[in-house]
């Protein structure tokens, strides 16, 4: 299989594919920052499981080319292009806190391809009605997401320097979260396997330029280019009510919004409890299992 597939309109993006040859597909969409190898079950996991797991890196980030000025909906064209270099026709689609409305975005485009979508500790629309999409939020993430939106050069000013920081040591931006965690999350980041996993992935998601996670918050920030109203298969939507980089506020406004979705919401859990529960969450996407 090609590492990398083309677009149409010339760029490149990174792809890697684990799990079972022949399973039923699902198309993993990473975090902010985050990259195509991305915390993940293993291997042999996923192939017991029937399951093939398709990543690839986001505009900017990792292998793949940087698509300036995208917006949420632009993951569309490019997730039916891997799909079209794999020979995929019908998939689901998960996507982990950056990357939820990314896959709501393939759920609502993509209704004769995709056959179940789940969202973990996603944000809803900037320009959601009725929601105050900052409450909850660590002072940390709303000053980040403020600046992408009010003033997006400073923003760029401000995250080139501290991407150059992170590149060089990962580790840099767990020590950033650290006093924003949780007991619980704490735990699951200082496990050994998990750290790894997550140290590999921000190096590669920033190994190339800062602009994936530049244009991931500004595009986040941003009109996203479809209503999640719109979609009509069936959502998952998993959050733990301790977040406090993504709010659970959001995932209740979008589980009103969405006409098929389900929401779970672990009294106990934070963040990073959505990689704990990918495992689970990928069950329902393939069998319809109960969360």
């Amino acid at each position: 299989m090609r590492d990398h597939v083309g677009t149409v309109d010339g760029r490149r993006l990174r792809v890697e594919v684990s799990g079972h040859p022949d399973g039923h597909p699902v198309f993993l969409l990473h975090g902010t920052p985050g990259s195509r190898v991305g915390p993940r079950p293993r291997p042999m996991f996923l192939y017991q499981r029937g399951t093939r797991l398709i990543s690839y890196d986001r505009p900017g980030y990792g292998g793949s080319d940087r698509r300036a000025g995208r917006r949420v909906v632009d993951v569309v064209q490019d997730v039916a292009v891997v799909a079209d270099a794999l020979g995929v026709d019908r998939f689901a689609v998960v996507g982990r806190s950056g990357g939820a409305p990314h896959a709501l975005a393939c759920a609502a485009l993509l209704p004769d391809r995709v056959t179940r979508a789940a969202a973990l500790v996603g944000l809803a629309p900037r320009d959601a009605e009725g929601l105050d999409w900052f409450a909850g939020m660590a002072p940390s993430n709303v000053d980040e997401f403020r600046t992408a939106f009010t003033d997006p050069e400073r923003f760029e000013e401000r995250l080139i320097p501290r991407s150059d920081a992170i590149r060089s040591d990962p580790a840099r931006l767990l020590e950033e979260l650290r006093r924003d965690l949780t007991a619980d999350d704490r735990s699951i980041v200082s496990d050994t396997a998990m750290r790894s996993m997550l140290l590999r992935n921000f190096r590669e998601a920033l190994r190339t330029s800062p602009y994936g996670w530049i244009d991931d918050a500004l595009a986040l920030t941003g009109p996203w280019g479809f209503d999640p109203a719109d979609i009509r298969v069936p959502v998952l939507l998993w959050h733990g009510e301790q977040d406090v980089f993504s709010p659970a506020s959001h995932a209740s406004w979008l589980a009103a919004r969405i006409p098929q979705a389900k929401k779970v919401v672990e009294p106990t859990a934070a963040h990073f409890a959505a990689l704990r529960a990918l495992p689970k969450v990928i069950g329902w996407l393939i069998e319809g299992a109960l969360v």
